[in-house]
């Protein structure tokens, strides 16, 4: 048999994106994405190599745009030298970027990098994921330091709850990302833990 006809990558990440927003993550399959995009389930199998792969790039594609915007959001606070405030900023980052792209922010925090992260992956799909972690693990150890002086694994993990767990589980679960109140219960719940260094790891023990 030959290869599987070639289809336009961008064309096919962009059903396979429709699919997630429109259906949950369960609805996108490697199947569902043959129906919709015209493509064969061979020429998917090609481009993605799993349907792992296929969440994985899918995923990828929208967190690399959003790191950039995130980025962005925590450089403007900390240009007027407020750590607090630069956290707080990458809290809410979701919430902002919903209000041009709702969808895409939703699809975000559905899912984590290491939720991803599985042995059907390929090498291109696995090297993509780890250096979105790599790059959002940078953020964390930069404002950590900002925040306390401290780049230790209890400071970072204290920041990373404050930016992905906390507005996972708040701005999610509200009827809009940009729902005010999840904001507001957000913005005020970092700002408290932002407010006194984190035990050192060495304490957790006790």
């Amino acid at each position: 048999m030959g290869r599987p006809r070639q289809y336009d990558l961008d064309d096919l990440l962009a059903h396979a994106r429709d699919l997630w927003i429109g259906r949950g993550v369960d609805g996108l399959t490697i199947r569902a994405l043959s129906s919709a995009s015209g493509a064969s389930n061979g020429a998917v199998y090609h481009a993605f190599g799993s349907r792992d792969g296929l969440l994985a790039r899918v995923w990828a594609e929208e967190a690399g745009r959003f790191l950039t915007f995130q980025r962005d959001q925590v450089a403007e606070a900390m240009r007027e030298g407020d750590a607090t405030a630069a956290l707080v900023a990458a809290a809410l980052a979701p919430a902002a970027y919903a209000k041009d792209n709702e969808d895409g922010a939703r699809l975000l925090l559905a899912a984590t990098a290491d939720d991803l992260l599985t042995s059907e992956l390929d090498e291109e799909g696995r090297t993509q994921l780890l250096g979105l972690q790599k790059e959002l693990g940078a953020l964390l150890v930069e404002l950590a330091e900002a925040l306390w002086d401290r780049r230790d694994r209890a400071a970072v993990t204290t920041v990373r709850h404050c930016v992905v767990t906390m507005p996972g589980a708040l701005l999610l679960n509200a009827v809009r990302i940009t729902d005010p109140i999840a904001r507001h219960s957000l913005g005020h719940a970092v700002r408290g833990i932002a407010s006194a260094s984190p035990p050192r790891s060495a304490a957790l023990k006790h």
